[in-house]
């Protein structure tokens, strides 16, 4: 066992934080990263991929990439157009049989590739994995990479619109992979080349036998020995499965086959993110050609429209976030795998149950991580606010789903495709194109329902009923309407077509934690006032609304953190939408944060609201914190105030006198947790 986990340590840090599943590291295969040592120039040159072009002054770079990290989170325009990467590889003597693959974990909008000169392909959309067989184009010794990027709006590629910035460059990182044959298919529009399903899997958990059906594309020729090994959370092999593969001479070989298990421990969620290994080789006799690992979760998932979601036969209360990838300040979407661990850690803190990742593909590290903490996802493709009449828009939409079927349905966390979000008509075009990626999704992966996340023409229009699962997204108390318009819509909706599962998809108010008013008026969205206590009682209110209603099978807050979108002039800043629950840069926790940390985490904590709100007018106020305890007690300048029994993660003590001058203020539970602040009180005139 000390192989196994040395092999899966291997392939896991040659493949850093964006890669595809980890292709462990074999006597057959090997995965070289190549995200060092790019040389890089915002602009569209002529003959830039030629071999032999004289690139020494161009500035260097390393991946993950994005030429608008600064313009693109600064408001107005920003670039979108071509930009040229390119890089050396040495490589050593080949091996007679091998073959070799370029790895892009994500190239944003569209990408042309040259080797030594050489074309060898075009990728049309930015947020999928995608390889090119370069076997013919390499040689041993030295090698030029040329990557022409481009992210301006294509007519034929999604996303046409949407309110985010389009974060142009290599955006995740570059591999080589060099494999024998026979060997897993790498040209399977992005994926592993092998998946697997859990056919018959009973809703209850029980002792009942359960079979792991396996679908492994083979390609290469030769005679070959497929061996499968089920491997448990420690390492131990549970089931061997090996079947002899005959030298049919085909391109491609497809084989079937089901591993039967006495029992299983189940995937439950955040309650036991169970995860087994599929561990699965080719032979050539005694020699390894290929090998890669899987991760897999044996859950059943089904949605019901009374009792919502069903997490193996019991209601799983699905709330969480909308994800919006892991931007940061700076970096755009090209992100680490620990800046990825730390948004995990803080959506950990925060007790969700599920994420919506939004709006596009996201890398495989974050699909990992809902893996191992047992988030249950939808994930969707960026058929955004528009769409074209064109075949060739159907067309990428369609290569856009396959890749992200193919390159994610081996994630025991996924239980939903995305094919749609807020299109902004509702004719007879948008109804034919949602129900032609409904079918293909059902084609691709019959195992899970697919869902639109609809907005803006009626609840019952067609264009909300081509899908199995609806999801709405709702801002009543924002753009329009009041808080309490939610429960009442929602109860309409629900009425107008119970046998059909809803969820929230989006909901939520934007907040500035520079802007401080308490009580606070209701701000104008699109004005420079946010101010973060309006958030938080948009927030209380829809919580309250949502917990009541059980039926909704998920329930998703937009957004986790605040998002790069440079079409955007409101609150604090120009670029950025600031309904996130987290700032931009991860420093600042607002305080509706911890009302959902209150309602969804079992870590004692307390939390006292506007905290930032310093100075402040002195006179009689509301102090408010929220919790997850039975109990809290405030002390104010050392004088305990009466202990107050906590009502749905929130206590209020109404009319403290604050006089002008500087005040402690202390809240301590029965947990044992405390928070404190320091607030500084003025009179009244010298607010105005």
């Amino acid at each position: 066992m000390k192989a196994v986990a040395l092999l899966k340590a291997l392939g896991l840090a040659l493949l850093l934080c964006c890669g595809l599943p980890a292709l462990a590291a074999s006597e057959g295969r090997t995965v070289q990263a190549l995200d060092t040592g790019w040389r890089f120039m915002r602009a569209d040159l002529a003959h830039a991929e030629q071999r032999d072009l004289d690139d020494r002054a161009w500035p260097t770079v390393s991946l993950p990439h994005t030429f608008n990290g600064l313009d693109g989170e600064a408001g107005g325009a920003y670039y979108r157009g071509p930009a040229w990467y390119r890089r050396e590889l040495r490589l050593p003597n080949f091996v007679a049989g091998q073959r070799r693959f370029l790895q892009f974990d994500g190239a944003t909008l569209v990408a042309d590739v040259w080797v030594n000169g050489q074309h060898v392909g075009q990728h049309r959309g930015g947020y999928a994995a995608f390889r090119f067989d370069v076997s013919e184009q390499l040689h041993a010794g030295l090698n030029r990479i040329a990557v022409r990027v481009d992210n301006a709006e294509q007519p034929d590629v999604s996303p046409l619109g949407g309110d985010f910035t389009v974060f142009g460059g290599l955006t995740r990182g570059v591999s080589l992979i060099t494999v024998a044959e026979p060997h897993f298919d790498l040209m399977d529009d992005g994926g592993p080349g092998i998946a697997w399903a859990t056919p018959g899997l009973s809703p209850e958990p029980s002792s009942t036998p359960a079979a792991l059906q396996v679908n492994a594309r083979i390609t290469g020729a030769g005679a070959a020995t497929l061996r499968l090994q089920l491997l448990d959370a420690r390492g131990r092999v549970l089931h061997t499965h090996e079947q002899a593969l005959s030298n049919g001479g085909a391109p491609l070989r497809i084989v079937d086959t089901a591993l039967a298990l006495a029992q299983v421990h189940r995937w439950q969620g955040v309650k036991d993110p169970y995860l087994y290994t599929l561990s699965a080789e080719l032979l050539r006799g005694h020699r390894v050609s290929d090998r890669i690992e899987l991760p897999v979760g044996f859950r059943h998932i089904a949605v019901d429209a009374q009792r919502g979601l069903l997490l193996n036969g019991q209601p799983y209360p699905l709330h969480g976030v909308n994800l919006f990838h892991s931007g940061r300040p700076g970096k755009g979407l090209a992100v680490s795998a620990a800046e990825m661990d730390e948004d995990a850690a803080i959506l950990n803190e925060l007790g969700v149950t599920g994420l919506r990742l939004v709006h596009f593909q996201h890398p495989q590290h974050m699909l990992d991580l809902a893996d191992q903490r047992g988030w249950l996802v939808w994930t969707e493709i960026p058929l955004n606010s528009k769409m074209a009449e064109t075949p060739e828009f159907r067309a990428n939409l369609a290569q856009q789903l396959r890749e992200l079927i193919k390159q994610n349905q081996q994630h025991p966390a996924v239980a939903v495709w995305g094919v749609g979000n807020e299109v902004y008509r509702s004719d007879a075009a948008v109804v034919e194109l949602l129900a032609e990626l409904n079918a293909l999704s059902q084609q691709l992966d019959p195992t899970r329902p697919a869902a639109y996340a609809h907005c803006c023409a009626a609840d019952d229009h067609a264009m909300a009923r081509q899908t199995p699962l609806i999801g709405f997204n709702r801002y009543y108390g924002w753009y329009d309407g009041a808080f309490e318009d939610f429960g009442r819509w929602a109860d309409r909706a629900h009425a107008q077509t119970p046998d059909r599962p809803m969820a929230i998809s989006e909901y939520g108010a934007g907040a500035s934690a520079l802007q401080q008013a308490d009580p606070p008026a209701r701000p104008v969205p699109a004005s420079a006032w946010h101010p973060e206590q309006y958030q938080a009682l948009f927030h209380e209110s829809y919580w309250r609304q949502i917990r009541q209603r059980p039926w909704l099978w998920g329930s998703f807050v937009w957004v986790a953190f605040d998002l790069a979108s440079a079409g955007r002039h409101e609150g604090d800043r120009a670029g950025i939408n600031d309904k996130g629950l987290v700032s931009y840069d991860r420093k600042t926790r607002k305080d509706a944060f911890y009302l959902y940390r209150a309602q969804w985490s079992a870590e004692p904590f307390v939390h006292i609201t506007s905290s930032r709100y310093t100075p402040r007018p002195a006179g009689a106020v509301d102090i408010k914190i929220y919790s997850n305890a039975a109990q809290v007690t405030l002390y104010v300048d050392g004088v305990a105030l009466p202990t107050q029994e906590v009502d749905q993660g929130m206590a209020v003590w109404k009319g403290v006198a604050l006089a002008a001058g500087r005040h402690s203020v202390i809240a301590r539970t029965d947990q044992g947790a405390a928070d404190q602040v320091e607030w500084l009180a003025t009179p009244a005139k010298a607010e105005q």
